[in-house]
């Protein structure tokens, strides 16, 4: 008999999938097969746990201090759109939670991330700070805000539930990014990449101290023929 993680790893592998073309190859993968395993092949500073919650499997990772990684190599992703669900906690200053993307290493990607316990927040400066774009090693959310501040942070209309699970749907068209919340019509962050870098990894993000719980992660390259021309 399996056991309850065993049981989650397996459902987790099943709902990660990469509808329509290998951003490596540009071979076709069929729509709802799964092109990813459901652990993570490389975990940066945090433990991974399966589990399952009603009819959701997921991965957490655990709190630790400075940043956290859970990346899958092989799904090279350029543009294209990234969607998973995620769930924080609000709790000032511990919960970091957010997907990076076109990573080389686990000091050098992309990630956008959220501050649930900004979300609703009786200070406006800090619900403007719900959201935010890092280009990681140079691009930190202390220079971006001290540099150019609420270019690249903003708040998440309408509220998620800071407790509870929420939507992301990421869509990616170097060098634009548009981050969508819960099925919003209207992106609650847009903004310009800061790196150079046109593909790479892609794996769920945690930032110091925080862990978080992640599910259903879908990763959908964009066609040939809709990449923009160079």
């Amino acid at each position: 008999m399996k056991t309850k993680p065993a049981i989650a790893a397996a459902l987790l592998a099943a709902s990660i999938t990469f509808p329509g073309y290998t951003a490596e190859t540009g071979s076709p993968v069929s729509s709802g097969t799964s092109a990813l395993s459901g652990q993570p092949s490389k975990v940066h500073n945090r433990a991974v746990t399966m589990f399952a919650e009603g009819d959701r499997s997921a991965l957490r990772l655990d709190e630790r201090a400075d940043d956290g990684l859970a990346w899958w190599p092989e799904a090279a992703f350029a543009d294209g759109m990234i969607e998973f669900d995620v769930r924080g906690k609000d709790s000032f200053q511990k919960s970091f939670v957010g997907v990076a993307f076109h990573g080389l290493d686990k000091k050098t990607y992309d990630a956008v991330y959220f501050r649930p316990f900004n979300f609703r927040a009786g200070d406006p400066g800090r619900r403007n700070h719900a959201v935010q774009y890092i280009a990681q090693p140079i691009y930190t959310w202390q220079k971006l805000r001290s540099e150019q501040p609420e270019k690249y942070e903003k708040p998440v209309v309408p509220l998620p539930d800071p407790n509870g699970w929420f939507h992301v749907r990421i869509v990616v068209t170097h060098p634009e990014v548009k981050v969508f919340v819960n099925e919003t019509a209207e992106p609650c962050l847009v903004v310009r990449q800061l790196s150079d870098r046109q593909t790479g990894w892609v794996g769920f993000w945690v930032g110091n101290g925080s862990g978080g719980d992640f599910a259903n992660l879908k990763i959908t390259p964009a066609p040939r023929n809709a990449l923009r021309a160079e």
